[in-house]
This record gives C-alpha cells, structure tokens and sequence, in this order.
C-alpha cells in the first residue's frame, strides 16, 4: 500500500494481531491486504468476518465464490484482486488457466453454463446494478442456484466491489508470492 502508512504488527490490537498471524502461519506469507486492512481495525474486523461468512458459511462451492471475485476484480481493472484471487481461483477450480479467462473477458472463458450465468450476474452488479431483472436471478435458478446462492454471489459481488475500490484507494500491491500459486496443476 503506497498512499497509507502500513501500520506495525505490534501496535495492532490482539484479535487483529492473531488474525494476521494465523493467515501468515496458514500460507506461509501475509497477504497484502491484511497488512493495509490493519489500517483501520474495526473496519478489518468487519471485512474479513463477512469474507469468512461467504467463504465458511455461503450457499457456493469455493471455487466458485473465487471465480466471481476474480470475474469482478477483471471489471474492476484490480490488479491486487485479480492476482491474489486469480490465485486462489486456479487452486480451488484445479485449473492454471482459468484466472486470467474470467479477468479478461469471463463470457470466453472456459466455464460451464452456470457459472458463466453466475459470472453474468455478478458483472451485471458490478457495471449496471440498476439493470439487474428478475430474468437474471431466474437464468441462474434454471442452473440449479438456491435462492441462497443467488443472494451469495451478490454477496461476493457486492464485498468485491467495495474490495477493488479500496485495493485502487490504497494502491496496494499483490504480493509476489501469488502470482506463481496454482500454476503447477499442467
């Protein structure tokens, strides 16, 4: 993050202190954006509680909640995002390929029916949300969404959005580290 000061581990609370050091223990390098989410605490708390409401308890399959990030972050034009989450993408859906088709232009890209009706729907939000129709929540109810897993992809939709803004308010960097993640899967 170039435009805030990244605040120093020691002078964070404890909750967000150890928070950080479970993701640093857990994939062997601290991401980016919890380091420039520390900034403000509160609001770190809340990001990554909804986060881990909509990856631990939403109504989608992981791979599929990255795929809409990625989808997002690619109309976003959000370099952490894309690579960070194009990361998890091409780990969870065990395909090195599928990060950068749903970035560029997720309509192309290699994805069943659903999940570009899903990627559809997210995009919609994210560039017209006042366009969004009861056509588009029935296109993903004939893929066999739950109203659940509609409400979720805005879900993730809606959180992205607000994700991308702040990556492009901070300018934050992605880490190294991403972009080599779930490339070996050939």
């Amino acid at each position: 993050m170039t435009r805030f000061p990244v605040p120093d581990e020691s002078d964070l609370p404890e909750d967000v202190r150890e928070h950080i050091e479970a993701e640093t223990e857990r994939s062997g390098f601290t991401p980016n954006v919890m380091s420039a989410m520390a900034y403000r605490p509160a609001q770190y708390r809340a990001f990554f509680d909804y986060y881990d409401a909509l990856v631990e308890e939403g109504a989608l399959e992981r791979e599929e909640v990255e795929m809409i990030i990625v989808a997002v972050s690619g109309a976003n034009d959000c370099l952490y995002c894309v690579v960070a989450h194009g990361a998890l993408c091409r780990i969870y859906a065990q395909d090195p390929h599928l990060a950068e088709q749903l970035a560029t232009n997720h309509r192309t890209a290699n994805v069943s029916e659903a999940h570009r009706a899903m990627c559809d729907l997210a995009v919609k939000l994210t560039e017209a949300p006042a366009t969004v129709e009861e056509e588009d929540l029935e296109r993903l109810r004939e893929h066999g969404f739950s109203d659940e897993a509609i409400w979720d992809v805005g879900a993730v939709a809606g959180l992205f959005n607000l994700s991308n803004r702040m990556a492009h308010l901070a300018d934050m960097r992605p880490n190294e580290e991403f972009y080599q993640l779930g490339r070996d899967q050939d």
